[in-house]
């Protein structure tokens, strides 16, 4: 009997006449006609709830690893509970076809494998890279005009530029404040933040040169004068397979010439990366 009225009452056509919306308080009555065109009835009831997706509850604790997995796994632990552990915690794995391999030579139970390949995190495919810019002192324009992000990725070098003149006449958003670490002089530092995302394809140790440069056209860090490679720093990071985040920092810092004072140079940077 119930299938019948719901399958009556699904089967409306667009002969029937217009539905009236109950218009709320102060506002006018809005009448909303069937479209017209052929007629298709469901009947909701035959519908089966086994075929819709599960709903997963997902746990506040960091994602299991491969290293992780694969102790647990080794310490006895049952492989239905690393599958729960997995779909509650989801997995910073490798799910790649080597990755599997490899957790299935170290003992992994194919039923976690699984679980691996279907609740692994993304892969990732880029840094999200936050640069910014100190400028201390007033002054106009940098001895050095260009600031170089040279990163290894693979067999290729990826180049990232700043133009400083060019960035420094733009509207960008800044903030303004003021440094009073010397109790005789305040200094005023303009900060400019600028974000972007730097594509990667490799995954493991990388190394990153930050460099600024009176060449507009350079390619690769063997192009820097050794006046310029002087002043670069080098650093490296070990970049996930997957992971929540990709967030990297680049802070690279210019004061005012002591002689030449309407220029700035290129004092340093820090780079640091946050990946869970």
């Amino acid at each position: 009997m119930i299938a019948q009225v719901l399958a009556a009452a699904l089967a409306l056509t667009a002969s029937q006449a217009p539905v009236s919306v109950p218009a709320t308080r102060g506002s006018p009555q809005v009448s909303l006609p069937f479209p017209s065109g052929n007629v298709q009835t469901y009947n909701i009831i035959q519908w089966d709830p086994n075929q819709l997706p599960r709903i997963y509850e997902r746990s506040d604790q960091l994602p299991l690893t491969d290293a992780e997995l694969t102790k647990l796994s080794q310490a006895g632990f049952e492989p239905a509970d690393l599958v729960k552990m997995i779909e509650e915690r989801r997995c910073a794995c490798d799910a790649s076809a080597d990755g599997l391999i490899k957790l299935k030579k170290a003992g992994v139970d194919k039923a976690v494998l699984a679980a691996v390949s279907r609740h692994g995190l993304a892969p990732n495919r880029a840094l999200d890279l936050l640069v910014t810019l100190d400028f201390t002192g007033e002054s106009r324009t940098a001895r050095e005009a260009f600031l170089y992000f040279f990163v290894d990725d693979g067999d290729i070098t990826r180049v990232f530029t700043a133009n400083i003149p060019e960035l420094l006449q733009r509207r960008n958003r800044h903030e303004t404040m003021v440094d009073r670490s010397d109790i005789l002089v305040a200094r005023t530092v303009r900060r400019v933040q600028l974000a972007g995302k730097v594509d990667l394809k490799t995954y493991g140790p990388h190394r990153v040169l930050v460099a600024a440069s009176a060449s507009p056209t350079l390619t690769h860090p063997s192009q820097l004068t050794e006046q310029e490679r002087a002043k670069a720093q080098t650093y490296t990071f070990d970049y996930p397979r997957s992971s929540l985040q990709s967030l990297c920092r680049l802070t690279a810092g210019y004061r005012r010439d002591a002689v030449l004072t309407y220029k700035w140079n290129f004092e340093g940077s820090r780079f640091e990366c946050e990946w869970n």
